[in-house]
Formats: C-alpha cells, sequence, structure tokens
C-alpha cells in the first residue's frame, strides 16, 4: 500500500522516524482490515456523526479529514513559531501526530456499522497500540488519546493542544455544511 500517495504530507516530515512510523501506521491498520488504498480513500470519515447528520459514508472521507486536520494544525502553527514568547514547536510532531490522530478509525468501523472494537473500546483508545504497534514515540499516543473530548485525556504539549484545535475545526466544517445553525451541534 502508498501510504504517500495517499498521505503526501508525509514528505516534508523530517524525522525519518516518524515518517516511517506514521505510514507503518496506517499500513498496519489497513492490513489488518483488508482495506486497500481504494478502499482506505473511500473511508468514510465517523459514522455515527454521519449518521445523525443524514450523511451517506461517502460525503465525508476520513482521508480528506486527516488531511484537513493536518493542514489547520501547521496553519495553527506555523505563525507561533515566529514568537518569541512561544515554546518550540515541533513541526514534525504536528504533522505526524495529526496525521494518525484517527488511525484506529479502520479498526472501529466496517463501512458505516461499529465494530466491536468500536463498540467496546470506542474512539480513540485503539489508536495507542496502533502507534504502539509502529514504534511511534509516547508523543504519537498522547496525541490520539487527547485530541478529542471523548477521553479524560487533556493535551500536555503544545503540538497535542494545536491537534485538538485542528480537529475540533475541521470537524466544526463538516457539521456546518450540513446545520444552519452550529449550536445544533
Amino acid at each position: 500500500m502508498d501510504i504517500e500517495t495517499v498521505f503526501p504530507e508525509l514528505e516534508v516530515i523530517d524525522d525519518d522516524t516518524l515518517r516511517s512510523g506514521v505510514v507503518a501506521s496506517w499500513t498496519t491498520a489497513a492490513e489488518d482490515n483488508g482495506i486497500g488504498v481504494t478502499e482506505l480513500e473511500r473511508f468514510p470519515w465517523f459514522p455515527p456523526a454521519q449518521h445523525e447528520l443524514g450523511m451517506a459514508a461517502d460525503d465525508v472521507l476520513l482521508v480528506d479529514h486527516v488531511r484537513d486536520v493536518t493542514d489547520c494544525a501547521v496553519g495553527l502553527a506555523e505563525p507561533l513559531t515566529q514568537r518569541d514568547y512561544v515554546p518550540n514547536i515541533d513541526m514534525d510532531t504536528v504533522i505526524a501526530g495529526a496525521l494518525v490522530h484517527d488511525v484506529s478509525k479502520l479498526y472501529e468501523f466496517v463501512g458505516m456499522d461499529r465494530t466491536e472494537i468500536g463498540r467496546l473500546l470506542g474512539h480513540p483508545y485503539f489508536g495507542v497500540s496502533v502507534t504502539a504497534r509502529a514504534d511511534l514515540p509516547v508523543e504519537m499516543a498522547h496525541i490520539v488519546l487527547s485530541h478529542t473530548p471523548r477521553t479524560n485525556v487533556e493535551p500536555a504539549t503544545l503540538e497535542a493542544e494545536l491537534i485538538r484545535r485542528a480537529d475540533e475545526a475541521a470537524a466544526t466544517a463538516i457539521h456546518a455544511n450540513v446545520l444552519s445553525d452550529l449550536r445544533d451541534t
């Protein structure tokens, strides 16, 4: 599977270990679930929300969402890197973390239906296992756990916080496409 084609953002990660860990995470998740490149590119974003919003599986796709989150996280981080009062932001961590934040969804859903992993563990707990299997550093597991309020893990690093905000913005954009008033989310 050519994950680099699916996620061209990988090419800007300077750290070879992070880049290969992101590739390994997505490759393993896809292979474990019998998903090829075509199926990955057509995998739904988040079936429970899509059901709730009356969206079809192909109305919003996971790969597009992950790429949107990555772009948003980079967009939030880049201006801050120019400020003396902001601690160093590791852009490789921002990009890699954004790219793996939803990798567990390949285990959680088959089409628009929840699997046992999705039902019993839910989003994003299984992602920790996926990132660990790919030998990614603990910071990646922290980003996976803290990117959503569905866990009790709050972002402990600026990179994790930026990814959480980027994910919120990308999800809100999806909701805005369907709702006339975002207070209805």
